[in-house]
């Protein structure tokens, strides 16, 4: 008869599992190999879910020049404005110039009474990003924008980000991939115990003290629980990042109306510009996203392409 072996549940690499400490994620950003210049970040909402139909043109595949159904989520990119530039030396800030002037901002966001331009920004830097704003109430979201530091790419980027002070940023000026990462903070589920939290099998159902807790949560030396036993805690509500999402398609309300009749459920109708990526990204419905370009492409995603046909209501 054979040994019964059973790995433990639950990933050390997402460890302590705690809630997020903020819903809009950072990111760790470096340049990429690409020769366009654009902004490496840009807001997104997350408006669900839906069954697109495409005409596949990958070469070999078995379902080349067919068309077939895909899952996708729809994510809805409203445009973003500048709120400062920062400029880093030796990997730290050591200046940050505000620019925003945006009246509306004011009585959501702190702003300095005065700001400044960029005629007398230093000289002797080694990087330059942006802090960045939505401006949400182009949608049905909220109101309140979301402020995240983003990078730039560019050959001069001070010229690059002097160009688009004062004025909406749009989906164009993100960097063109066909593939982008999404981060994100997952739906929170609250209090759980560790059978839901780490799928742990159930007791015997005449086990004393319970059917749906661990029989043996550790030996007597070391005289402490380690952090690898299954125990309740949080679950949900954490941040993850999806890595190489393939790009179906990306517009405008006003070329191509993407909407269902209803809108879509608990979200409404899109107003603004749209993409569509396809499989899921993390959290709920409404939740701000952070689209970023792939950062480490595979070979596998890369070589895929889709033409996007349409939305199956």
């Amino acid at each position: 008869m054979s040994t019964r072996s059973r790995p433990r549940a639950g990933s050390l690499q997402f460890w302590p599992r705690k809630r997020a400490a903020k819903v809009l994620p950072s990111a760790n950003w470096r340049p990429i190999n690409s020769k366009e210049e654009g902004f490496l970040g840009f807001f997104a909402y997350k408006a669900g879910m839906a069954s697109v139909t495409v005409k596949d043109l990958t070469e070999k595949s078995m379902t080349q020049n067919k068309q077939i159904i895909i899952p996708a989520t729809v994510l809805e990119v409203p445009a973003m404005k500048i709120h400062s530039v920062r400029f880093y030396k030796k990997g730290k800030v050591f200046t940050e110039i505000q620019v925003a002037t945006d009246k509306e901002l004011k009585k959501k966001v702190k702003l300095a009474k005065t700001h400044n331009t960029l005629d007398k920004a230093p000289s002797d830097y080694d990087d330059i990003r942006i802090i960045a704003y939505s401006i949400p109430k182009q949608t049905n979201v909220k109101k309140t924008p979301d402020i995240l530091e983003l990078a730039i790419q560019s050959d001069n980027k001070l010229e690059f980000v002097k160009k688009h002070i004062g004025k909406e940023i749009t989906f164009a000026d993100f960097v063109k991939s066909s593939l982008v990462d999404v981060r994100g903070v997952t739906i929170g589920k609250g209090f759980q115990g560790p059978v839901k939290r780490f799928g742990t099998t159930l007791r015997f159902h005449k086990s004393e003290k319970g059917v749906r807790k661990i029989g043996s949560i550790g030996p007597w030396h070391p005289a402490r629980v380690t952090f690898q036993v299954p125990m309740a805690g949080q679950m949900g509500y954490h941040t993850r990042l999806v890595y190489n999402l393939k790009v179906l398609t990306s517009g405008t309300i006003v070329e191509k109306d993407i909407n269902p009749k209803a809108g879509f459920p608990n979200y409404g109708k899109i107003k603004t510009s749209y993409v569509l990526v396809r499989g899921s990204v993390p959290g709920p419905v409404k939740r701000q996203l952070l689209l970023t370009p792939s950062f480490r492409p595979s070979k596998l995603q890369s070589k895929k392409k889709y033409e996007f046909l349409e939305i199956l209501q």
